[in-house]
């Protein structure tokens, strides 16, 4: 009989030749099988749904200024208090332990009435095209006094004491005659001032009757939850930045990333208009999935994103990813499709496209300045202000499920004609960096108000409670938004 050491030993042998085989079998011949004779699927990951109500609420970025306003605090939108129904809802009651509803997912773009502008705008846009009427500023110059009434003028008949002699004499004397010393300077009837006759007919010079002109003040948001504080990040502007148009011309021979890194260096340091810094409310009211009414304010720049103060500045389209770099660091983002219909259908002013000779030169820094000069001069003739929401004159680069699948692409969508209809459906056509002049970067505020509760408008987005109010899609996942702010 074998002694234990040896039975020990035999043991342990056998024990590593069984783990060898066992490794050959799993490394080598298994995996050779397999494909020899059976095709694997890729698995397939599923990204869970998770609720808002475990995500950290992030702030802006960048440092805050000591003993600055720092906005309203934001909430989760779990956390917000419960939604009271409007008299034409039904309030569909939660039970315990069963899952609220789906998120209803709204298909395409729905149709978008533009509301009449306010009666204040049209009265301002009317005043504004009175003072730039050629005929009524000639009407308020007096009418000329009739040549009939024109009062005689007796030539006086002056002597020369030397027109036989001089060859120099002239018709008029170049220096006056001195007064005879024994002159009557006692006034006679005749120089004495008197009353007209009551026969007498008097014309008198008058400008004919019209309508009061009305003042035109500047626009003032400053009311609102959309105040200056939501534009806290926007650096001051500096004393020394240039104006649009000198700006802009030092660009003439750049184009692409270079041009959009030497505007998007200019922005970052403040150069912006100071009625940017005045945000717009915009407002979106509508049924939630568990039958509950909510309405929901994003605050917007009153127009497009440009480099330049209020009296010279010039609107500057970018590619993607300057204007993401743009609205990371003002703690901002860009608008959804139906962000863009609500805009252009609660602006102040609404102008009509303007489209420009198509080609090569459409990226050109000329045809943005060539753009940008047509849009002032309808927003003149609109009787527009500085500060009020301005709306149609551009196409919005805008944020879209869609990016999660065309990675490298931008998304463009809108330039609305009057009616409603865009004339650029939703596309990502085009690469990344592509900006011509008729793309503009509107940008939204952060910070969103639900029923006046100060919310993350991106946790919004990704929220299946909120977001078919805000986006035609339903939640836009993390991905697109990454994709969006790189």
């Amino acid at each position: 009989m074998d002694s234990p050491a040896a039975v020990i030993a035999t043991l342990a042998v056998s024990a590593l030749v069984c783990a060898g085989l066992l490794t050959l079998t799993v490394t080598r011949i298994a995996p050779a099988v397999r494909l020899a004779g059976v095709e694997v699927e890729p698995a397939r990951v599923d990204i869970p749904q998770v609720s808002l109500g475990s995500l950290p609420v992030t702030e802006g970025v960048g440092a805050s200024i000591a003993g600055a306003d720092q906005g309203p605090e934001r909430l989760i939108p779990a956390s917000l208090p419960p939604v009271t129904a409007g008299n034409d809802r039904v309030i569909v009651e939660t039970v315990p332990g069963r899952p609220e509803p789906a998120p209803t997912i709204i298909a395409g773009r729905p149709p978008v009435e533009a509301i009449p502008r306010p009666a204040r705008i049209e009265a301002l846009a009317a005043a504004a095209r009175a003072l730039a009427d050629p005929a009524a500023v000639a009407a308020l110059r007096p009418a000329p006094r009739p040549e009939s009434e024109a009062p005689a003028v007796e030539e006086a008949s002056i002597e020369l004491a030397a027109a036989a002699v001089s060859p120099l004499a002239t018709q008029i004397s170049p220096r006056p005659a001195l007064r005879p010393a024994g002159l009557d300077t006692t006034p006679t009837e005749s120089f004495v001032a008197r009353a007209p006759a009551a026969s007498e007919e008097i014309t008198l010079a008058a400008a004919p009757a019209q309508e009061p002109i009305i003042a035109l003040p500047g626009f003032d948001r400053s009311a609102n939850a959309c105040s200056r504080r939501l534009a806290r990040e926007i650096p001051r502007r500096p004393g020394s930045a240039p104006d649009g148009s000198d700006f802009i011309a030092t660009l003439q021979n750049a184009s692409g990333t270079t041009r959009d890194a030497a505007i998007a260096r200019e922005i970052l340091r403040g150069n912006v208009p100071a009625f940017l810094r005045d945000l717009a409310p915009v407002t979106f009211n509508g049924v939630l999935p568990n039958g509950r009414t909510a309405q929901i304010t994003i605050c917007v720049t009153p127009d497009y994103l440009a480099v330049g103060d209020d009296r010279d500045f010039v609107r500057v389209p970018l590619g993607l990813s300057a204007a993401a770099q743009i609205a990371e660091q003002f703690n901002m983002m860009r608008p959804t499709t139906r962000m863009v219909d609500a805009i252009y259908a609660q602006a102040d002013v609404r102008l009509s496209p303007s489209p420009m000779t198509p080609g090569a030169q459409m990226s050109s820094t000329n045809y943005f300045l060539q753009h940008n000069a047509t849009v002032q001069g309808q927003l003149g003739n609109a009787g527009g202000r500085l500060g009020m929401l301005v709306s149609g004159h551009k196409k919005d680069l805008v944020l879209t499920n869609r990016l999660s699948s065309a990675p490298g692409r931008v998304a463009i969508y809108g330039w609305h004609r009057p009616g409603g209809n865009p004339i650029q459906p939703l596309s990502t056509v085009h690469g990344a960096e592509y900006a011509d002049y008729s793309h503009g970067i509107r940008l939204v505020s952060r910070t969103a108000f639900v029923n006046g509760q100060a919310v993350d408008l991106q946790d919004l987005l990704m929220d299946g409670t909120y977001a078919g109010l805000l986006n035609t899609d339903g939640p836009i996942g993390r991905p697109a938004i990454q994709i969006a702010s790189r």
